[in-house]
């Protein structure tokens, strides 16, 4: 079968390797139908050593039962499945909390054990945990928004649910990629009053003010922190969702967060250390919250948001592409010629 590899920084294929087969009698093969490129896809296309062991890509997909392990329940082939982007039992006491990231028996696509989704194939361990299913016959224009619940719109769901985002307050996302983008849509579903969108890339933070900000501020540093402070009166905001994973953004978290207010940060950190002291949490006693999304606790109820037309996050995906350009894919979002972009077997 045909699956996507990167060999290193800048340095994406698609090869050929042996089709998955099962393991274990808890998994399923699936046939990817739709999958995508992720923005933390980026992180390894910015800066991963060139290796003689490449790296399986992809995490996000929708696609057909072909096989399934004897000890799957609740799931058939030729079943019509959504994945989140990581596996989980659904069973163990930390799924039952509704932190299915942290699976006693689950785990992660893209690496060598399991594989990456921007393939023909794909091994799930844990389907029956893991797979959801949707309607075999559902409209082909709800694809693309029920793809983002395999991650990108219930990642930005998580932060602002993790951020306490209710009725009445102000929230500002930092970052107008696929997942602040997504941020800024649930804290609307959520009821924020104010939503202020930090970006600067016009045709982003267009898409932000029809999911629901209010305002944008296209400043960062110092003059962003400012900007946010004026429009909040001085007093900073309730929740900040940040949704990029750099340090300059967590610092202007911590700048704009009001006092008693939470940061929720959904952005996969390329950091371990960072401020927590006087100057930026404690002084303010502000809270830090977030991490990565347990989409499988979410995604159920997400599901006829969708399909009724309650929300339309596919909107974040601009360009779709073949599996034999993914590597343009790549390309198109590195360069921010495309905000999200759609893989086709």
């Amino acid at each position: 079968m045909r699956a996507t590899y990167m060999f290193g920084a800048g340095d994406v294929r698609v090869i050929d390797v042996p089709a998955p087969t099962l393991q274990a009698p808890t998994d399923a093969i699936v046939r990817v139908t739709m999958a995508c490129v992720c923005g933390s896809d980026l992180h390894g296309y910015h800066s991963m050593p060139t290796s003689d062991e490449p790296r399986p890509m992809g995490h996000e997909f929708i696609g057909i039962i072909e096989e399934l392990g004897s000890e799957v329940t609740g799931l058939s082939v030729g079943d019509l499945v959504i994945s989140p982007f990581a596996f989980s039992d659904n069973t163990c006491s930390f799924c039952q909390e509704g932190f299915h990231t942290a699976c006693k028996h689950g785990g992660w696509y893209g690496n060598v054990e399991v594989g990456g989704a921007q393939a023909e194939l794909m091994r799930v361990p844990q389907a029956a945990g893991t797979l959801v299913k949707i309607p075999n016959d559902v409209d082909e224009k709800f694809l693309p928004s029920l793809l983002t619940l395999s991650d990108v719109y219930l990642t930005g769901y998580h932060a602002a649910h993790m951020g306490r985002v209710e009725p009445g307050k102000t929230v500002t996302v930092i970052g107008d990629g696929a997942v602040g983008l997504s941020a800024v849509l649930a804290a609307k579903q959520l009821g924020a009053e104010k939503i202020i969108l930090m970006g600067r890339h016009t045709s982003r933070t267009d898409l932000g003010r029809k999911f629901g900000a209010t305002h944008v501020v296209a400043e960062r540093g110092d003059e962003g922190i400012a900007k946010v402070m004026e429009l909040t009166d001085g007093e900073g905001s309730h929740v900040v969702l940040e949704a990029v994973g750099l340090m300059p953004a967590y610092e202007q978290a911590y700048g704009i967060v009001r006092p008693g207010g939470i940061i929720s940060r959904v952005g996969v950190p390329q950091y371990e250390e960072a401020p927590i002291g006087f100057g930026s949490l404690f002084g303010k006693n502000a809270m830090l919250a977030g991490g990565p999304a347990p989409v499988r606790a979410y995604i159920e109820a997400a599901i006829p948001q969708v399909l009724n037309g309650e929300i339309d996050p596919g909107q974040v995906f601009d360009a779709d592409l073949p599996l034999s350009e993914v590597a343009e894919a790549y390309r198109l979002m590195n360069d921010r010629e495309a905000l999200k972009v759609i893989v086709r077997p």
